[in-house]
């Protein structure tokens, strides 16, 4: 009898979740002798791990009637080298809506600089921390990296450590999977950038929140991943940018004390929100670029915006 059976009134409808990955924007390496600048801090519910050797967080319970707003930082802008000046810090990135705990991330932190011989300045805490300058010739002789936010990404390198007389480089900044390198071999040559985190969100396996190198003068640091900014050479070539829209930091001026030199930007962060096609409402603002993998539609946000679900 139709009495015994299920009351398909009283049973709730299958609750839709969505994957994020939020990236906020990298630092900008620092001036003169300057330390690679420090990725974007990095957080994301797809895959097993999350930025600073975490595990994945939970994925959004979407709710019908909500907007989720999506704010993207802006990487830090690069310096001139005869500033004598850190870098710039990256921007927040977020995901915020009703009912919703904020997803936050920390913009990257500066790299540091050489100020006179007997001064330098620290990288900045961050997402990941910034690389240290170098040529302190006092004791400790080192300038620290800055320090990186727990769950989001690692520590910049010291620069300068243990070194008499500034000959040895800048640090490498901090990166979502890894720590910035400490100088290189060679005359004052910078750090190598710390690795990104490689995520499948979007379908296909990318890195995203690498560090920037050190600047220097014998040589210069790599960026992290191939994603974070390179240093520059002394006198013959400014630090390069992070990878557009991967959070990842800038490297780092050489010694070049010109107008002409300058460290890299930070690359600007992004943020990615898989769910499944068959709960895609399609009604969003700020144009993410749309596509899908599977049975899932991946929103892709360069710049601030919303989706509302229904």
């Amino acid at each position: 009898m139709f009495g015994q059976g299920i009351n398909f009134g009283l049973l709730a409808a299958a609750q839709v979740v969505a994957d994020f990955l939020v990236i906020a924007g990298g630092a900008s390496g620092g001036a003169f002798y300057g330390g690679g600048g420090g990725a974007g801090g990095l957080r994301t519910s797809y895959g097993s791990t999350s930025g600073g050797g975490s595990s994945n967080e939970s994925t959004i319970e979407l709710t019908d009637g909500v907007t989720y707003t999506f704010t993207v930082g802006a990487g830090g802008a690069s310096v001139l080298s005869n500033t004598y000046g850190r870098g710039n810090d990256g921007n927040t990135s977020s995901i915020a809506a009703t009912g919703l705990t904020t997803i936050s991330t920390v913009g990257g932190g500066a790299g540091g600089t050489y100020v006179t011989n007997t001064t330098t300045l620290t990288g900045n805490s961050g997402g990941s921390g910034g690389g240290g300058g170098t040529l302190h010739q006092t004791s400790p002789y080192t300038s620290a990296g800055g320090a990186g936010t727990s769950n989001q990404g690692y520590a910049g390198a010291d620069g300068g450590t243990g070194s008499f007389n500034g000959t040895v480089g800048p640090g490498g900044g901090g990166g979502s999977a890894a720590v910035g390198s400490a100088a290189g071999s060679g005359y004052r040559v910078g750090g190598n950038g710390g690795a990104g985190l490689s995520v499948s969100i979007t379908g296909s396996s990318s890195f995203y929140a690498a560090g920037g190198a050190g600047g220097g003068e014998g040589g210069a640091g790599t960026g992290g991943s191939s994603i974070g900014g390179n240093g520059g050479v002394a006198n013959t070539s400014s630090g390069t940018a992070g990878a557009t829209n991967t959070g990842s930091g800038g490297g780092g001026c050489g010694n070049s004390g010109t107008s002409t030199r300058s460290s890299g930007a930070g690359g600007s962060g992004v943020i990615i929100f898989r769910l499944p096609t068959s709960a895609y409402s399609g009604t969003t603002t700020g144009s993410p670029t749309v596509t899908t993998d599977g049975s899932d539609t991946i929103l892709t946000y360069t710049g601030s915006g919303t989706y509302v679900h229904s």
